[in-house]
């Protein structure tokens, strides 16, 4: 070899099969052939048991939430657990009781400010109850993608399912679920079939009316959500009964699609009707892309035209003017949801149709009698 000793040496070596590669130990690796070292062993319930002098059936009563263990006891295996970093086997734990302590949901879109509140809500109250949240969007509302979303999370393991479904299927006049799943449906039409929690959107619609109909506004104009909404079909179906009622005209109602630039572009239009000096539009996020419109056309609100919303955002009071709007209670959505599903995981009956979770108008600045002549 044309090298120094050490080099034809470890070259050797090499070739031997020994490689003398450093660890993080300052050691040498394993040669071939020796039996790798073992990993260390994480804490046991049997260590935690010794450690806070009580039976391993104690620690197991803790680790599951179980009652009849006194506050001193707990505290001490709790101590215990910390100490040794003992985690409890939650997938085991879940095999043995049947229960995963998880509950699935399925949506549509993450982009409506409905949806992401009612997310919130639900998982705010399911960590309350001790469950988690596993999230299945759905990228195609068709009867198919809701029935691969069950299957998929079955083999999530899930032990229940709240369906927020705020949008017609392409492909089916109602929605069909799985039968014999534990499921709770938010935000629409399933009627009897299933239990559904949702918002009173005809009562907070025809209080949103009334109230610009009692201020002297001969008709109300309406700003509406897309055609395919469920929400957006019940507030404008309840916009024009209600002025029906009272015996007024029904304008033609103008189209936007939730966002703030549609709500912009519906404006615009509405904007340069003389005849025009209130407006109900069906989100407060369009009713925001309107005020600017109505703004940059000259037409001040409330003086020449009245605006009022739907959903109460949490920005609605900082709008300019601050924002006359119907309030929806997500919590209360969210809350209900999750205890539907609990009382079937229970194996309480199930309460099939419709809870309507009341609906309250906050007035602001943005609504005023009509201008006078």
């Amino acid at each position: 070899m044309n090298g120094s000793p050490a080099r034809d040496e470890r070259a050797q070596r090499h070739m031997d099969g020994i490689v003398d590669t450093p660890h993080r130990d300052g050691g040498r690796a394993t040669p071939p052939g020796a039996a790798p070292a073992r990993p260390k062993r994480g804490a046991s319930m049997a260590d935690v048991a010794r450690l806070a002098g009580v039976s391993a059936q104690t620690v197991s009563r803790v680790s599951n939430g179980y009652p009849g263990v006194t506050e001193t006891t707990r505290q001490q295996v709790l101590a215990a657990m910390r100490k040794l970093g003992y985690r409890p086997n939650s997938a085991a734990r879940a095999l043995k009781r049947g229960e995963f302590r998880t509950i699935g949901v399925i949506l549509f879109t993450l982009s409506t400010t409905g949806n992401v509140r009612t997310l919130e809500a639900i998982a705010a109250s399911a960590a309350r109850e001790g469950y988690a949240v596993t999230l299945l969007p759905v990228a195609v509302p068709t009867q198919d993608e809701v029935r691969g979303a069950f299957t998929r999370l079955g083999e999530l393991a899930v032990d229940a399912v709240i369906v927020i479904m705020e949008v017609h299927l392409l492909d089916a006049a109602t929605v069909s679920l799985p039968p014999s799943t534990q499921v709770v449906v938010a935000d629409s039409d399933a009627g009897d079939r299933y239990s559904v929690v949702d918002t009173d959107q005809a009562g907070g619609t025809r209080a949103a009316v009334r109230h610009l109909l009692d201020l002297g506004h001969r008709t109300v104009w309406h700003l509406a959500g897309p055609e395919e909404s469920f929400a957006a079909q019940r507030r404008a179906d309840a916009w024009r009964a209600t002025l029906e009622e009272a015996g007024r005209e029904v304008p033609e109602a103008v189209r936007g699609d939730w966002s703030a630039e549609s709500g912009y572009r519906a404006g615009l239009r509405i904007a340069e009707e003389p005849g025009c000096t209130a407006v109900f539009a069906a989100n407060d996020q369009m009713a925001l892309g309107l005020l600017r419109a109505l703004h940059e056309k000259g037409r001040a609100v409330p003086d020449d035209v009245s605006v009022i919303g739907f959903d109460d955002i949490p920005e609605a009071g900082s709008f300019m003017p601050p924002l006359t709007t119907v309030h929806q209670d997500f919590a209360e959505v969210g809350r209900l949801c999750v205890q539907g599903v609990l009382r079937q995981i229970r194996g309480e009956s199930a309460e099939r149709g419709t809870t309507l979770v009341p609906t309250r108008l906050v007035v602001r600045r943005s609504t005023a009698p009509p201008p006078t002549g």
